[in-house]
Parts: C-alpha cells; sequence; structure tokens
C-alpha cells in the first residue's frame, strides 16, 4: 500500500501532528519507499530535513511565495499535484481546522471517499478500516471505504505516539505547480500572543469553567499550566461570559481535544463540552459538586473548591520542578 501524509506547517515550523501521521503511515506500509510526504508552504525546503528517520523516503515539496498563506484552492492543486506524481492508494492528513477545509475538495476532485476526524486506521484482510469516535465520543465505530480507487482520511492530533525508527531518508522533490486563477486571496492572518501548543494539538490542558468567577481569575489555571507546560482551555459557559476568548473553547462549538491529560477546573460536564474532550487519554476533574457529570468520564475526582485545589496542585507542581 502506498500512502501520501500531508504535512501541516505554520511559519516553517512543522506541525507535531506530522510525525504522528508517519507513524500511522508506516504502520500500514513498512517499506519507506511506499510512504511520501508533501509540505506546502513558502521557504518550506528547510523543514524536511526533520522528517528523515520518520519512514519516508520520499518529501514533496511545494514552495511559492503565493503558498506563503493558506488558500484552500491553492493547497489543493499543490497537493493533488503530489498526488498525480506519487499515485498514492491513500492520503493521510491533520483533522485541524486546515485539513478539515483541505480534505473534501481533494476527495471531491478525486471522486473519492474520506473519512474524516479517526483515532486509528489499519489494514484489516487487506482491506482500510478506520476507527472514529461517535455520539459525543460515547462509543467508537469502524468504517471502511466502499469501492477502489484513492482514500483519504484525516487523523486526530494525539491519537499515537510519533516513533522515529531511523527509516526513510526524507529526500527533497520539488514539485513544479500549476496554480488556478486566484477567485479568492488569503490576505493575512492574525495570530494571538500565546506561544503554547494549539489545544488542537497540546498534550496537556487545564481548562476552567463558569465557576472560574471571571477572566481575572484564569490566572489560577495560566499559573499553573506554566509549571508544566499545559495550555490553558475553557468550557462554552466561561466563553458565553466572557471569561475567555473563543479559540480557548473545548466542546462540541468549539475545538476537539485529544491531550494526554486533561484537567477540569469548576466544569460541571455538559453533553457539548465532554464532545470535545472526551477521548483524552486521562481525565481529571475538580468539582465542588459531587453529583456533577463530569465525575462520570473522569480518572481522577476531587471534590474540591477550584481556588483551592489548584493553587496546591500548582505547588506540587513547583516542587517537583518540572
Amino acid at each position: 500500500m502506498k500512502v501520501l501524509v500531508y504535512i501541516d506547517q505554520r511559519d516553517g515550523q512543522l506541525k507535531n501532528n506530522g510525525f504522528e501521521l508517519l507513524t500511522a503511515a508506516r504502520q500500514l506500509s513498512p517499506n519507506a519507499a511506499d510512504v511520501s510526504a508533501v509540505i506546502v508552504g513558502d521557504g518550506v525546503d528547510s523543514c524536511v530535513s526533520e522528517l528523515a528517520g520518520y519512514g519516508a523516503d520520499q518529501v514533496f515539496v511545494a514552495s511559492h511565495i503565493d503558498l506563503s498563506l493558506y488558500n484552500v484552492m491553492n493547497y489543493a492543486a499543490a497537493v493533488q499535484t503530489a498526488i498525480d506524481s506519487f499515485k498514492p492508494d491513500l492520503v493521510l492528513g491533520s483533522a485541524s481546522p486546515m485539513g478539515r477545509d483541505l480534505f473534501p475538495r481533494l476527495a471531491a476532485r478525486n471522486n473519492s471517499g474520506l473519512l474524516t476526524d479517526v483515532v486509528k486506521i489499519e489494514d484489516v484482510g487487506g482491506e482500510l478500516v478506520a476507527t472514529k469516535p461517535l455520539y459525543a465520543g460515547k462509543c467508537l465505530g469502524k468504517f471502511g471505504f466502499a469501492g477502489d480507487g484513492i482514500k483519504f482520511a484525516t487523523l486526530r492530533p494525539n491519537s499515537m505516539a510519533a516513533e522515529k525508527n531511523d527509516q526513510g531518508s526524507a529526500t527533497a522533490q520539488a514539485l513544479d505547480v500549476s496554480l488556478p486563477e486566484a477567485k479568492i486571496k488569503t490576505v493575512e492572518v492574525r495570530k494571538g500572543a500565546s506561544q503554547k501548543a494549539d489545544l488542537t494539538e497540546a498534550s496537556l490542558i487545564i481548562s476552567g469553567g463558569r465557576a472560574m468567577g471571571s477572566a481575572e481569575n484564569f490566572k489560577i489555571l495560566e499559573e499553573c499550566a506554566e509549571t508544566f507546560g499545559a495550555t490553558v482551555g475553557a468550557s462554552r459557559a466561561a466563553v458565553d461570559s466572557g471569561y475567555a476568548p473563543h479559540d480557548m473553547q473545548v466542546g462540541q462549538t468549539g475545538k476537539t481535544v485529544n491531550p494526554n491529560l486533561y484537567i477540569a477546573c469548576g466544569i460541571s460536564g455538559s453533553i457539548q463540552h465532554m464532545a470535545g474532550m472526551r477521548t483524552s487519554k486521562t481525565i481529571v476533574a475538580i468539582n465542588t459538586d459531587p453529583d456533577a457529570p463530569i465525575f462520570t468520564v473522569a480518572d481522577y475526582g476531587i471534590v474540591a473548591d477550584l481556588f483551592e485545589a489548584v493553587p496546591v496542585l500548582t505547588q506540587k507542581l513547583k516542587e517537583l520542578n518540572l
């Protein structure tokens, strides 16, 4: 099976999920010659060397000034050029906001099937089978592809550990991309000031709910997050109350996260919130209400006032010198 992996990057920095995608591709095709990657952007040639040893012999590079900012039409044309050159059986990408925009267009271009937001993909008797959370993460479903042709899938970040096995030379192969006439144009990308990992890629998250009481009180979580390199999130109730911006929102109408550790502080655990974090590897809940729904999915529960528990947690983490 030949697998092409789309590697996402921002400002010349590769997203961590790209290494996870290569690990997934290598599990499907152990032969590095059958695994290739594609990177799209401007001046991204320097990124290629970082992929060496992760299982791909060849890395297609689409570098052009008109690719410096994401534009779905231009990026689709670039990835399609790599598809036409490599002729893969499967194209893998990240279940990120960009992946959710780009991959449906690619699948439509190739009249192919697309499975989104999967947490596992495997070869079962020669057939691709993907595992995907359903019903707000309450259960897992297994799905396959009907028919022949190229298949497309997006993998949820942090679904598996990235493993380097020192196979795959990651030799750069420049792509000659013919960009379509611009019907849309990306003028600028406005970024937040935070240097922390985006919630969708963060492996450690501490979130606050309505019980935070104010935006000022989120400093308690920020101080705790600093001690162990976590990213701060928020529930919809906290965002709607004006305590946190929407880009921090975790849940069905916010971001779907899949960290190794999720700490929910003062979050009751509505269905909408749990839809966005239920698949976290380890969940810790801090709430004064012992009957709060969040405790039904938590691995560890602390019935306490977050304003008493979180400072203690912060102090203990500082003592560990993490």
